[in-house]
């Protein structure tokens, strides 16, 4: 503790007193809480609630549980410090808070209420005095009796101070749930538009009493559990018909006082959850939704402009140089891969982008096979002009060989039929042709041996690549 150097006490309660500090080091204000009773072992200290949640929630409307140090048998929580709590506001306020006040606190406290639901815990002691604020920030603190939602009943009959304890408590149920911290911020909501307090009991029973004045006696429809609990204790419920909050909230607007007649129903399992009361159209002027239950944003990811520009130019070298195999070959069948329920809108956006790209190739492949159109060359080009030149003399030449015929010879006998480039070798069995000798078409070569009678193809074997030109035998 000698790092530390204690200013002021700010606070004193059952089970502890809060001290304003300062850390030597940096100058940092913290805030630490000295425990009364004393703790002969490490063991003992990180076992408790209050360190055993904080240490595994991080939140920032979660107080920041900085250090624990124990000396002399003596526990120190060291948080981060906060200014006041929001019994203080309340008590010090004379005039009302405005509802944007009162809707930006409670929709942080309700984020961290989800978060805290979340993460297996719930409060079981939430009051104004246990909400810290400075400024617009407000932060739940004092875990001290935080429990698992998990862990095995019975839980402890008396928790919460009594103003915001849920009537299943007060009824000494053993089987509750994190709705009594829901029940507690419809107490708390409601405060915060009055300034006074909703259910103010002086005991057990007077504060079941002030329940029923307000919200009306439990009735078999709407909570059958809580009449069977007060059979059991032998209890009887006071006969109220209960009256509109409207009427005991005037500055309240409808969307409010529908959220807090949800939170304060008499039967648990029909009050909101804490993310179910964030998506409440009281907080639908509300812009700000944490990291942890903000939804994943649908990205699209895009291939920048370079990458796209040097793909395109890839792929038409690509289908320039294949052009003659590729043109006759089967498009291949590209669909994009299924995705996992679970993975990201913007992978899934992704892999659809892959797969018409895929599509795009198909067509460009496709349209690839078809010969281009004659441009004229540009007339200031002399290299250009004795292209289309010789390209002239090469199809007049074959335009020639294709109309020869052999006139000074006799029908050969024995002659096959004229084989077409790419076509299977004709079986020996086939008919010969009796006379006429058919025209010699360019690009099949007909090979004539120095002792041979008859020009015949040469055996045709299966090429490697096919040309789409016509070639000059």
């Amino acid at each position: 503790m000698e790092r530390y150097t204690l200013i002021k006490e700010v606070g004193d309660g059952t089970f502890g007193s809060v001290w304003r500090a300062i850390y030597k080091r940096t100058g940092e204000v913290v805030a630490i809480k000295k425990m009364k009773r004393k703790y002969f072992s490490w063991e003992e200290c990180v076992n408790l609630r209050e360190v055993k949640s904080l240490r595994k929630m991080n939140h920032p409307n979660i107080v920041k549980l900085k250090e624990v140090i124990r000396e002399n048998d003596i526990l120190y929580f060291v948080f981060e410090y906060m200014e006041c709590n929001l019994y203080q506001l309340i008590k010090d306020r004379q005039k009302l808070f405005s509802e944007a006040e009162i809707r930006n606190w409670c929709f942080q406290v309700f984020q961290g209420l989800a978060y805290m639901h979340q993460s297996g815990y719930f409060h079981r002691d939430l009051k104004p005095e246990n909400l810290l604020v400075t400024k617009e920030l407000i932060k739940i603190a004092d875990f001290g009796l935080a429990r698992e939602i998990n862990s095995m009943p019975p839980y402890t009959e008396y928790v919460s101070t009594r103003w915001y304890r849920a009537p299943e408590v007060l009824l000494q149920s053993c089987l509750y749930s994190s709705k009594v911290d829901m029940w507690a911020m419809g107490a708390i909501m409601a405060e915060l538009f009055t300034l006074r307090p909703l259910f103010p009991g002086a005991s057990e029973a007077d504060e079941i009493y002030k329940i029923c004045s307000v919200r009306g006696s439990p009735t078999e429809d709407s909570w059958a559990d809580g009449l069977r609990l007060a059979t059991e204790i032998n209890y009887q419920f006071p006969k109220f018909a209960g009256v509109n909050l409207t009427a005991l909230i005037p500055s309240a607007s409808d969307n409010a006082v529908n959220l807090i007649n949800a939170l304060c129903s008499w039967d648990p399992s029909k009050r909101p959850t804490a993310l179910e009361a964030l998506q409440h159209p009281f907080f639908q002027s509300c812009y700000y939704v944490p990291p942890s239950l903000r939804p994943r944003p649908a990205t699209v990811a895009r291939t920048p402009p370079s990458a796209t520009r040097t793909r395109g130019l890839s792929e038409q070298q690509c289908v320039k140089k294949y052009s003659g195999t590729l043109s006759n070959s089967k498009p291949s069948n590209f669909s994009s891969p299924k995705v996992h329920a679970s993975s990201d809108l913007g992978v899934q956006r992704k892999l659809d982008m892959v797969s018409q790209d895929a599509k795009k190739n198909e067509k460009s492949l496709k349209s690839s096979g078809t010969q281009p159109k004659y441009r004229p060359p540009v007339k200031s080009n002399p290299m250009s002009v004795n292209r289309v030149r010789g390209a002239r003399e090469v199809s007049d030449a074959s335009e020639k060989l294709a109309n020869m015929t052999i006139g000074s010879r006799k029908p050969m006998v024995g002659q096959r039929p004229p084989v077409k480039a790419g076509a299977p070798p004709v079986k020996t069995g086939a008919p010969l042709l009796k006379t006429g000798a058919p025209l010699l078409k360019a690009g099949v070569q007909w090979n004539g041996g120095a002792g041979d009678v008859y020009l015949r193809p040469v055996p045709h074997i299966q090429p490697g690549r096919t040309y789409t030109r016509k070639v000059v035998g």
